[in-house]
């Protein structure tokens, strides 16, 4: 089997020596998207709902270029700055996770890069 690195600019480009997703197989794995805006690689502005919102809307198209989709996702991490936040983003997150929702982790960190509030990494099957 072999890897095939997968790549788009409708979500922000890597900020560093990584591929936004790898496909092996019928799956693809993605690395952790922020709440950056793709257009201009800036953080979007406000508090954890928008930058929930930002970072699931970045994953939809990290897994659309992989020919997968929000619906395929059988695993994803959630790392947040703030556990206080968990109720947020977890209703913000049943928004876009579906009724057959992925197996999840969520963990809270010390810091993000761009010392963002959130950002979430997935584990999807390719259509």
């Amino acid at each position: 089997m072999s890897k095939k690195i997968v790549s788009t600019e409708a979500a922000p480009a890597a900020i560093g020596p990584y591929s936004q997703a790898v496909k092996v197989g019928d799956l693809v794995f993605t690395s952790g998207q922020i709440p950056l805006d793709p257009a201009s690689a800036t953080v979007v502005e406000g508090g954890i709902r928008e930058q929930t919102h930002q970072v699931l809307k970045n994953l939809q198209r990290v897994l659309e270029a992989a020919g997968s989709s929000l619906n395929d996702m059988v695993k994803t991490t959630v790392f947040i700055a703030d556990m206080n936040e968990f109720g947020t983003v977890n209703e913000i997150y049943a928004e876009y996770a579906g009724a057959e929702a992925p197996a999840r982790s969520c963990v809270e960190v010390a810091r993000l890069p761009k010392d963002v509030k959130i950002e979430i990494e997935a584990v999807a099957l390719v259509k």
